[in-house]
């Protein structure tokens, strides 16, 4: 990674704190109605050890939903994209099931496993965050050239060896594609447990004391620590990309 990679998104981030900063100002906004990020220190200062051991548990909460709907996706989606059967049957229910706001689920949800809160916010970041996956890899092995599959075939390989070589690799752009919306959709998830649940713990619930409390920085604090959480969790996807299908990335002509 360069050091242009690294500036170039971190002078978006202070320019976009800037703005924000100055629309406040423009306004005259008083911190109960939009808080400004000068009113995020003093609110981090206050509550850092909610922070950190709330911040904890909404992390790995995500990642053990996440590391689920990888599993599942992937081997659904491989059930799909190797049958065409299959991917007709099972394709009305998955874009059913995805058309279905999971906020309308939540509440079911946390009725449903009432005192089992962290089964409950992993179960929601895992059914919020499979399909893509799902569907990216049902793409990838349906889509790929028989041309291949025929002269590997022609030549004594296996169908697990045609797997391996040919349509494993042509599928990892379009599933990092896919983990890279399915991290943030994991986070949204989980905090959705988290406000809803009525034994939430995590920065859902953090974010649902300050809106009890009327303390508006204290929500601003927390959805800008889940957004950073969920930068770090997009560029670790990200890494992993560049070292699993670094190959299929291609440089811009201009």
């Amino acid at each position: 990674m360069t050091l242009r990679n690294i500036m170039v998104p971190v002078l978006a981030i202070v320019v976009f704190g800037l703005l924000w900063e100055l629309l406040v100002w423009a306004n005259g906004w008083p911190n109960y109605v939009m808080a400004s990020p000068s009113d995020l220190p003093p609110a981090y200062a206050r509550y850092w050890d909610l922070f950190i051991v709330m911040g904890w548990q909404t992390l790995w909460r995500t990642v053990v939903g996440l590391l689920l709907a990888i599993a599942f996706g992937v081997f659904l989606g491989m059930i799909m994209g190797f049958s065409r059967t299959m991917r007709d049957a099972l394709y009305p229910l998955l874009v059913g099931f995805n058309a279905i706001p999971k906020a309308t689920v939540v509440p079911i949800v946390a009725l449903l496993f009432v005192g089992d809160h962290n089964f409950n916010t992993i179960l929601i970041a895992f059914m919020i965050s499979f399909f893509p996956i799902a569907v990216s890899v049902s793409i990838g092995l349906s889509t790929l050239e028989p041309e291949y599959r025929d002269i590997l075939a022609s030549l004594g390989a296996s169908k697990t060896k045609i797997f391996w070589k040919i349509a494993l690799p042509k599928t990892l752009p379009e599933f990092f594609g896919a983990l890279k919306v399915a991290v943030t959709l994991a986070f949204i998830g989980t905090n959705l447990m988290e406000i809803v649940s009525p034994h939430g713990r995590g920065l859902g619930a953090l974010f649902d004391s300050g809106k009890t409390n009327s303390d508006y920085p204290l929500m601003f604090a927390v959805l800008i620590a889940l957004a950073l959480m969920g930068i770090v969790l997009y560029y670790v996807v990200v890494f992993l990309e560049k070292i699993f299908a670094g190959w299929a990335e291609r440089s811009p002509s201009y």
